[in-house]
């Protein structure tokens, strides 16, 4: 391959370098290039992971396994994390591209795997989507209690046909402003995050503020971040099964890449930013709870059972008093950004595979008027709002079972990931110190830790008692649901090889196929 470039689409798009000679030139896929700096990327990779609503979630459970090591938990749990995200850096800078995993994949591995690293990350994304509309209704119903005073509003969210209806609303209104462009979307967003961080600092500092007025109260202490006070192995792996979800959303700062300005270097150091940003705020949200509310199993203590599933709902007016209601419309707004802002990865996915031959080309349509991938974008919309209300319908057990089986994707796709790197860049790893840092060792521990994670998943969720507890034929649901979520992206890609043959052939897209060049 020779130095010499062409650039192949307006000077206001992402355009995109083509080999002199090569037959598999890649044209631009229409995105506006530019639009997004480093603060907005960081804001909606905030708004993805949704610390307000992450953190009062998993809080209660996690402290049941770690007890007072809760916050070097977190930090162990973070490491895998931000080991992946520096491979995820790594691949950005060398072809920033729309499609991540998929495209990434792809070059390092080959068609084949390619694909069903773009499934995982589709699989992963959907599932999010439908959970986080049903969290928004929940909690919308539950702000509506409060500020009307009418507790029996909260009863509606379990009204199944106002449920699935309320969350169908949601999921419409969170498709029309990813439809209309990163510009509307960044707007949201701002006011959003904005809002969700400044409520969890009130909270922080009312809470360190009056945690010794507190009964359940415990002062703070080092050793909370003492490795050595870990008592067992299985703290360490809830430590890194936490992270899976308390952290994932970060590599939506990725797939954005194409309209970021600057996007082969911004676009990396958001995510890995994003992901720091977050563990900071874990860390001194835990330690003003835990401070206040102690770690004990009565009364506002964070193992009692009746306190758990939902952290900020049994601490908000202890610690906040008058101003708990905005607590409950924090986790609400997060949810909400969440939702909205997790479809940008699923659409942009689905654009990258239809560009480059994988799926149907309906999904590489984009708007001419807003340049985003308007079909793409309907098309997650309309699939995570049909499998939430199948799945509501059917079974909350089976709603939950499949949220547990989202960490196999990740694991999966995150982890594979990591891998191409370590593949796509094995000829240069050991040219300086910093290519065997950041494309070899830290890529490697990160994939082969995730991989662990996602095979020792994979035995225990095997056994019927895990989750929810139902099986199918004796086994776990689990362990059903997330294989098998797999394994119908196996048969897809079967059917779309049969369809899309050029894709599966290499001549769309291979390890040598030129990269983007996005705006500066």
């Amino acid at each position: 391959m020779t130095q010499t470039s062409r650039q192949t689409s307006t000077p206001d798009r992402a355009a995109v370098t083509d080999a002199a000679g090569s037959a598999h030139g890649i044209t631009g896929k229409g995105l506006k290039g530019g639009q997004l700096g480093l603060l907005a990327v960081v804001v909606l990779g905030i708004s993805t992971i949704a610390p307000a609503y992450t953190l009062t979630s998993a809080l209660g459970p996690t402290v049941s396994e770690a007890g007072l090591q809760l916050p070097v938990i977190f930090l162990i749990g973070f490491i895998p994390m931000i080991l992946v995200s520096l491979a995820y850096r790594e691949l950005n800078a060398d072809s920033p591209d729309s499609g991540t995993t998929f495209t990434w994949v792809t070059k390092a591995f080959g068609p084949w795997v390619g694909w069903m690293g773009g499934w995982g990350l589709l699989a992963a994304n959907i599932i999010v989507l439908s959970n986080l509309a049903g969290v928004a209704v929940d909690f919308f119903y539950l702000f509506l209690a409060q500020l009307t005073g009418a507790p029996e509003l909260a009863d509606l969210a379990a009204n199944k046909p106002l449920n699935v209806l309320t969350c169908f609303v949601f999921v419409a209104l969170a498709v029309w402003i990813s439809y209309r462009g990163l510009h509307t979307t960044k707007l949201v967003q701002y006011g959003l995050v904005g809002f969700q961080l400044l409520v969890l600092a009130l909270f922080v500092v009312m809470a360190f503020a009056n945690w010794s007025t507190s009964e359940t109260a415990i002062p703070f202490s080092w050793e909370w971040f003492d490795v050595t006070k870990i008592q067992t192995f299985g703290q360490i792996a809830a430590g890194i099964s936490l992270s899976i979800f308390v952290y994932w959303g970060w590599d939506v700062c990725l797939t954005v890449n194409e309209e970021t300005s600057n996007g082969k270097k911004t676009a990396g150091i958001a995510g890995t930013l994003t992901a720091v940003v977050v563990l900071g705020i874990y860390l001194v949200v835990t330690i003003a709870t835990m401070m206040f509310a102690g770690v004990g199993d009565t009364g506002i203590g964070l193992t009692n059972a009746d306190n758990q599933a939902n952290i900020f709902t049994a601490l908000a007016s202890p610690i906040m008093g008058p101003f708990a209601i905005l607590m409950s419309l924090a986790v609400l707004s997060s949810s909400a950004a969440s939702l909205q802002s997790t479809f940008t990865s699923p659409s942009r996915s689905l654009l990258a595979m239809a560009h480059y031959g994988a799926l149907p080309k309906p999904f590489s349509h984009v708007s001419k008027r807003f340049s985003t991938p308007g079909f793409a974008t309907v098309a997650a919309g309309v699939v995570s709002a049909g499998f939430y209300a199948v799945m509501h319908v059917i079974s909350e057990n089976v709603l939950n079972d499949t949220i547990l089986a989202l960490g196999l994707m990740i694991c999966f796709y995150y982890g594979l990931t990591a891998f191409a790197c370590v593949w796509y860049f094995r000829e240069s790893v050991f040219s300086s110190a910093r290519h065997f840092f950041l494309r070899l060792l830290c890529p490697l521990l990160g994939g082969a830790g995730l991989f662990v994670v996602f095979l020792q998943t994979a035995v225990d969720s095997w056994a019927p008692e895990f989750g929810s507890g139902s099986e199918f034929l004796g086994v776990g649901l689990v362990f059903v649901l997330g294989i098998g979520v797999l394994a119908l992206g196996g048969v897809f890609m079967i059917l779309m090889a049969r369809l899309r043959p050029a894709f599966f052939r290499g001549e769309t897209i291979r390890q040598d196929t030129p990269a983007l060049v996005v705006p500066e």
